[in-house]
């Protein structure tokens, strides 16, 4: 039986969506209607002050996902920037850059595969999941390998009024087991679960800085079902929601260049890595942020 919970409380925004103060310190070209900015001005590799970092972490809020070229960064450097936006977590699953546990290493060869080719959000199966992530390409394929990103606030919004209302207060449950318990023994699996259990958010969560309603369903195998309804009853709806959030007017692609590094918020996107690009090397190092419990 659905039983329904209040709807999520409306939290007072960090950032105005009204304000369109022109940025001085950086530059922000927009790359499609409503998700994705390319910013420049700026070297991520010198040290930044706290009114260019508020140009920065705005335009986050404003487009949600941001990038800048030809950053050459080392970890400490990388890290260093991660870090202006709050506290790092460390991916139990996923191995790291050695002496740098935040630095995250996502390489693909013709001996290593992946998760590519499947939309999600990150980490959604933690109690509080990820803020967002910096993304930084060391090596990456001549042709291929782009990851598209697609706009939570835009897929909401563009709901009817009577569907938005049915899905105040719903709240789904989020566990890693199937994306990456087949790789573990039973005893690790048992270990983990017990560390990391199942964990409830709401499907339409409020950003905690700007205030706005988003689409919050994580990732097909990890979103596995509505509370108080089985796998199979909520299926139907999650698919539905699924595919009305990655329509392509409501999308960006990144063509990844070496040097590229890209910040998304976690907390209104989900993201699709392409894997078209055979035995070639694409190799990624990405620090993420800490997040809050989705409300």
């Amino acid at each position: 039986m659905l039983k329904l919970h209040a709807g999520p409380r409306r939290l007072r925004p960090t950032y105005d969506e009204g304000d369109r103060r022109p940025y001085r310190r950086i530059t922000a070209a927009p790359l499609s209607p409503t998700i994705g900015a390319e910013i420049g001005g700026i070297s991520l590799a010198e040290p930044m002050d706290d009114a260019t970092f508020e140009e920065v972490h705005r335009a986050l809020l404003e487009y949600k996902v941001i990038f800048f070229r030809d950053q050459d960064l080392n970890p400490e450097q990388h890290v260093g920037f991660a870090r202006r936006f709050g506290d790092l977590e460390t991916h139990p699953f996923v191995p790291h850059r050695e002496g740098h546990p935040a630095v995250m290493v996502i390489q693909k060869n013709h001996q290593i595969g992946g998760y590519e080719n499947v939309w999600h959000s990150d980490v959604t199966w933690r109690l509080e999941p990820s803020l967002g992530s910096v993304l930084l390409a060391r090596e990456v394929p001549a042709v291929g390998g782009d990851t598209l990103f697609s706009d939570m606030v835009a897929a909401y919004e563009g709901l009817d009024e009577a569907t938005r209302a049915s899905l105040e207060g719903l709240r789904a449950v989020h566990d890693f087991t199937r994306t990456f318990g087949r790789l573990m023994s039973a005893e690790d699996l048992e270990k983990k679960r017990k560390e990391y259990p199942p964990a409830e958010h709401p499907v339409v969560r409020t950003h905690p800085e700007t205030g706005r309603k988003a689409l919050f369903v994580g990732h097909p195998d990890t979103c596995t079902n509505f509370e108080n309804m089985t796998v199979a009853e909520s299926r139907p709806l999650l698919d539905f929601l699924y595919a009305h959030s990655v329509q392509p007017d409501t999308m960006y692609r990144h063509m990844w260049r070496p040097g590229d590094l890209l910040m998304w918020d976690n907390r209104c996107t989900m993201h699709y890595a392409v894997h078209d690009y055979g035995t070639e090397v694409r190799n990624m190092h990405r620090v993420t942020v800490k997040g809050t419990k989705p409300v």
